[in-house]
């Protein structure tokens, strides 16, 4: 499966790093681009020092993962997830910011991020984006209705407590299982309802 992972600077980098490494981990192949405010996210959250450089903060996101993860920089319009005419199975936005809503929702596209899921709406490909804000305006629900009748799946980073966590990579897994539950992937990240 080949999977576009587009990071944004929305609170919620350890759902993307989980997500990123559960892909590799199905045998996906990974296209990842992160904006400039999702790579700022991604070192306070992850590495406690948002001052660190892209290049360093993409290389240590994506470890070991690195023979089936390929890293986009957002200006990238070349990339192959910029054309409705690759073969791409699914893109996802983790965690989606607001900003990247509001700009989908109005059809604009400013980086390869928002390229890709404009992209995936017109091809009518899956497209899973995981907001994590709160509370939410009437006009973030307007976008997010937006895009959810185009198509797209809103999946919340709001973790179940069902199946009783006890860790916070608990609640992130819960969250990530689902993600990959849209998109067809077999998992076991987190124990489901009846089980």
């Amino acid at each position: 499966m080949r999977v576009f992972l587009g990071v944004t600077g929305a609170s919620g980098a350890p759902y993307a790093e989980r997500l990123l490494h559960s892909l590799v981990a199905a045998d996906c192949e990974v296209g990842l681009t992160a904006s400039r405010s999702g790579v700022e996210v991604i070192a306070t959250e992850l590495y406690g020092d948002p001052s660190l450089p892209r290049e360093e903060v993409l290389e240590r996101f994506v470890g070991a993962a690195s023979s089936r993860v390929t890293v986009y920089e957002d200006s990238d319009f070349r990339s192959p997830y910029a054309s409705g005419s690759a073969k791409v199975d699914a893109y996802v936005i983790c965690p989606c910011s607001m900003a990247t809503v509001g700009t989908l929702a109005s059809g604009a596209m400013q980086n390869l991020i928002h390229r890709a899921a404009s992209v995936a709406i017109k091809e009518r490909r899956k497209l899973v984006l995981v907001p994590r804000e709160t509370p939410l305006s009437s006009i973030h629900l307007r976008g997010l209705a937006t895009l959810n009748e185009a198509g797209a799946v809103i999946l919340f980073a709001a973790p179940g407590f069902y199946h009783r966590p006890e860790s916070i990579s608990d609640l992130v897994d819960f969250v990530v299982s689902r993600c990959l539950d849209q998109l067809g992937l077999d998992n076991a990240l987190a124990k489901r309802w009846g089980e």
